[in-house]
């Protein structure tokens, strides 16, 4: 990898979400579309791009799938988080009239998200595995029934008008994503906040669980993030992904760390790496009211 990186892979097709928010965090470098997250995950392994922008969770629709699984095998790191605000737009080929649609095309999240549009117009919604890739669909079909949900920047490439804009039923509809880089890159410790991403599989003892998060509890440690996956398609091999808040050098942090290995047959640090503003705008507006 060079010093400075030029190249940022994502999932989807041009014009995705998850390309306008390479653009917004990272203006400076070329945004590569690639067909599923491992194939992004093998561009930066591959050297074809120096990181790689991937969803983790959105506040609507929750977690995205399987990207707790494949981070830990990606072999990648956490070096940054970026909250990407989420507008979906109604389009169709140019000439198409809203009283004249019939069908609406996306991914399945996105036609989730836009429950109330699509009950307004009478469509039927039909899932597709990406939210450009429906857009660029449409184009290629022309049929003046037919519409897509997809971003402005999917619109202006495949030659779409937008028949309504920012369409999506929630006005808080925000996608989280983790910024990947073949070499860790840790946040120095200090008074800046940070963020440890770490997974952990505990040991098979009695209330381990319990025994391995009460260090961070007695220490004073935030979790803001908990979530657990079945390894495998076991249904005893449970392995859990976290964020915490703080540096794993801070003694508190360390202590609560150091409890939990003790409980944890594997314990695997994804990242350290700074807090995004929009995190502390967030808690800031949950203090104040």
């Amino acid at each position: 990898m060079t010093d400075k990186p030029k190249r940022i892979a994502f999932q989807g097709e041009p014009g995705a979400n998850s390309q306008m928010a390479c653009q917004e965090a990272l203006p400076e470098l070329e945004p590569i579309a690639c067909p599923t997250f491992e194939a992004a995950f093998g561009a930066v392994e591959e050297g074809r791009a120096d990181l790689a922008m991937i969803p983790i969770e959105n506040s609507v629709s929750g977690r995205i799938a399987d990207i707790h699984h494949l981070l830990p095998e990606s072999g990648l790191y956490i070096i940054g988080e970026h909250f990407f605000r989420v507008h979906h737009q109604l389009m169709a080929p140019r000439g198409a009239t809203l009283d004249g649609l019939k069908t609406v095309h996306s991914q399945l999240p996105a036609l989730g998200q836009c429950r109330k549009l699509i009950a307004e117009l009478g469509l039927t919604p039909v899932a597709a595995a990406d939210t450009a890739g429906s857009a660029r669909y449409v184009a290629e079909r022309n049929d003046l029934t037919e519409a897509a949900l997809a971003t402005s920047l999917a619109a202006e490439l495949y030659g779409l008008d937008v028949l309504r804009a920012d369409v999506e039923d929630a006005g808080h509809n925000t996608t989280r994503f983790v910024i990947m880089s073949p070499t860790p890159k840790d946040a120095p410790a200090g008074p800046e906040p940070v963020l440890t991403s770490f997974v952990f599989q505990v040991r098979n003892v009695p209330a381990a669980l319990y025994k391995a998060m009460g260090g961070f509890a007695t220490n004073g440690v935030n979790m803001t993030k908990l979530e657990s996956y079945q390894l495998d398609g076991s249904f005893n091999a449970t392995q859990f992904y976290a964020d915490i808040e703080g540096h794993p050098s801070d003694r508190l942090v360390r202590l609560a760390l150091e409890e939990l290995e003790f409980f944890s047959a594997h314990l695997k640090i994804l990242g350290i790496y700074p807090a995004h503003s929009y995190r502390l705008q967030h808690k800031r507006k949950q203090t104040d009211s």
